[in-house]
């Protein structure tokens, strides 16, 4: 029998639709019908993204409209494309799914604060997608499902059909398509989920500031108070942010309103390369019947997973409930935060564990966004390098930098929020010399700006930067605490950390149009 549901509307038709299933239903879709799906001894579900193991950024395109045009940062970051084409590729993906034996529907909620949360419809045709989006969306109760109506946005995922690279403006058989008029995402040629997860956060960055809400790429976690820590992925927001001796609001992104902040997301979206029940005990103990475990190598006698092969990918991950999460703040909202924990991995080894910000220095480095693109997260990258990226999220950014940053400074004024900027990156030389920051040392300094013991501790001024350096932390050398002391040469840290200034220059220059002089003059010192 041909299941029409409310799919009608969107000219879709198919013999076995599945809407809104339990994960149990969603693992026996998927051993049954998804080749190369096993269940681990853990309990979670092993899947294969196929050939596309991370996000395509080259391959997003936003549909250039005149209800938004003026209020996109059209450049490298957000491609633009013509309405016509977006149809074409929404055609495609109509095409594809009609073919499809089987279907699977998602309903859930972006955002726990229901003033500002928005109502998303996954249709796809893997079990596997539709597991990973009930778990990174906010399932809602059955009363809310059934007076779900109609969507705010539709995610379209025929990633297992190509879009057609003779397509104008289409640069390859990728295509992940955003329409805000038409509240719709397309996705051809990538099975990655994570361009799902992603897409619902790029709506959220476009539509929040009109509400005057501020998205944000971090995690949060909180005691007393809650705490921020931005970063891009392979950084430490997830698992510095999952500690035992706070409650966690969330992995990965949130949003800073009027009344505080809230998790947009209903799961976590944790990197498992190297997991150990040792180093990360929280995000191994959520990680169980419901997880999907993505391009993960496992014994297939045992279905023992082993976290230390990457012979599949770096960029292995585990997306499970917040649910999962022992300590976990459930419904997902804290108060406006006392801490504000800028994470960089620094694959150059000139940047301090730790540093205070000023209010100026604050902006500079968070419209910088410093980082190293980490192995596997996104296609093409097989080892660290040094990259920018505006607000520490600039891949999903859709207002100019300016926007975000305006409303962060603000709220940290406002709610006297402390900033720091934390790396987690390399100790004792750059990549390949030095070794990456110890986690217990990183551990050891968020436990003590939370305890508030940097607060008042001397600081020393940075010759290169400007930032101002704790002279001890509880837990770490204090060799450690300055990294020009960890080299073996100290003329080669002072020759890297002068090419890494030279480097902030010359990103910034794209942003100094748009920002105070103060915020400039707040980079590198002149040397």
């Amino acid at each position: 029998m041909t299941s029409t549901f409310d799919l009608q509307k969107y000219e879709i038709s198919v013999p076995h639709l599945v809407r809104n299933a339990a994960p149990a239903r969603l693992y026996e879709e998927a051993l049954r019908y998804e080749s190369g799906s096993a269940i681990s001894d853990m309990g979670a579900l092993v899947v294969s993204s196929g050939p596309k193991t991370g996000r395509s950024p080259a391959d997003r395109r936003i549909v250039g409209h005149e209800e938004s045009e003026a209020n996109i940062w059209w450049g490298d970051v957000n491609l633009k494309l013509t309405e016509r084409t977006f149809m074409v590729n929404r055609e495609r993906a109509i095409d594809y799914l009609n073919t499809c034996e089987r279907l699977y529907v998602v309903d859930g909620y972006a955002g726990w604060d229901p003033a500002h949360r928005l109502k998303v419809r996954v249709v796809c045709s893997r079990a596997y997608h539709a597991l990973f989006m009930n778990n990174m969306l906010i399932r809602p109760r059955s009363a809310e499902l059934d007076s779900f109506d109609d969507p705010d946005y539709v995610i379209f995922n025929s990633g297992r059909f190509p879009a057609n690279r003779y397509t104008s403006e289409m640069t390859s058989a990728t295509s992940i398509n955003l329409s805000f008029e038409r509240g719709e995402i397309v996705i051809l040629g990538t099975e990655y989920a994570g361009e799902m997860k992603k897409g619902v956060f790029s709506v959220m960055n476009y539509l929040m500031p009109l509400r005057d809400v501020l998205p944000m790429h971090c995690s949060a976690n909180q005691g007393e108070r809650s705490s921020l820590f931005f970063g891009l992925s392979g950084t430490g927001k997830t698992t510095l942010s999952a500690d035992p001796s706070r409650q966690l609001i969330g992995d990965d992104e949130h949003c800073w309103s009027e009344e505080g902040i809230f998790n947009i997301e209903g799961g976590c979206y944790a990197k498992c390369i190297n997991l150990s029940p040792d180093k990360e005990p929280e995000i191994f103990r959520a990680i169980g019947f419901g997880t999907v475990l993505e391009n993960v190598v496992y014994d297939h006698e045992t279905q023992k997973v082993d976290f230390d092969d990457s012979s599949i990918t770096e960029n292995t991950r585990a997306a499970y409930s917040i649910d999962g999460v022992s300590n976990a703040a459930v419904p997902c909202i804290g108060g406006h935060p006392e801490h504000i924990i800028f994470l960089t991995c620094d694959a150059f080894g000139v940047l301090p564990p730790v540093s205070r910000l000023s209010p100026a220095q604050a902006m500079y480095h968070f419209i910088s966004g410093y980082t190293a693109k980490v192995a596997g997260t996104e296609m093409g990258v097989t080892e660290p390098e040094a990259t920018f990226s505006a607000c520490f999220g600039g891949a999903f950014m859709v207002w100019h930098p300016a926007k975000y940053a305006e409303m962060l400074a603000d709220r940290i004024e406002r709610h006297e929020s402390k900033v720091w900027l934390v790396n987690t990156g390399w100790s004792g030389g750059g990549y390949g010399s030095g070794e990456r920051m110890p986690l217990i040392y990183t551990r050891a300094i968020v436990d003590a700006i939370h305890d508030n013991l940097l607060q008042d501790v001397e600081c020393i001024e940075d010759p290169h930067f400007g930032l101002s350096i704790p002279t001890c932390c509880p837990g770490v050398p204090e060799k450690v605490m300055f990294p020009r002391n960890t080299w073996s040469d100290p003329t080669e840290y002072d020759q890297a950390a002068a090419h890494l200034t030279q480097l902030f220059r010359e990103n910034f220059r794209q942003f100094e149009s748009g920002v105070a002089p103060e915020i400039i003059e707040a980079g590198p010192i002149d040397g």
